[in-house]
């Protein structure tokens, strides 16, 4: 298989996109190839990194982590980001970060247990961390949208 990702490629990841537990049997039959095939492409699409996991996504209310929170972080100097990243690892309710533009350097999703936690990992430990200088707190009310994109195919000529 080469480097590019093909048709068959994109139908397999939409079809497993929308249904991660679908038997590959199953997607075999809708792409009208082996399951074999089916599964060599899911591996190369793997390791490519073109699908990155494959597993349950855990409703984070269901064990106990009721405030979803994104915190925009200022650093001293943008080129601290690694450094402070790897602190940030170190705080298992930290679930996303990136490096951005605009008025922060970094934005961290998070969840908390409650008002109390989420102060406590604001105050305790991210305004910690060595080149933090500030953050401000965004607390989620409620997630409305969450779905992956759409698979577009190349127009085929």
């Amino acid at each position: 298989m080469s480097s590019k990702i093909d048709n068959l490629d994109l139908q397999i990841m939409q079809i497993i996109s929308g249904d991660a537990r679908i038997p590959l049997s199953d997607v075999a039959i809708r792409c009208n190839v082996s399951r074999a095939v089916v599964h060599q492409r899911i591996a190369k699409l793997t390791e490519k990194g073109a699908i990155l996991g494959s597993g349950y996504h855990i409703n984070p209310k269901s064990i106990g982590y009721s405030t979803c929170t994104f915190v925009g972080v200022n650093l001293e100097r943008g080129s601290m980001y690694n450094d402070v990243v790897e602190r940030l690892l170190n705080i298992p309710e930290i679930v996303e970060c990136h490096f951005t533009t605009g008025n922060y350097t970094m934005m961290i999703k998070l969840y908390a247990t409650d008002n109390a936690h989420l102060m406590d990992l604001l105050n305790n430990k991210i305004q910690q961390i060595p080149g933090v200088t500030s953050t401000e707190t965004l607390i989620s009310l409620q997630q409305s949208i969450q779905r992956q994109l759409p698979i577009v195919f190349p127009n085929e000529e």
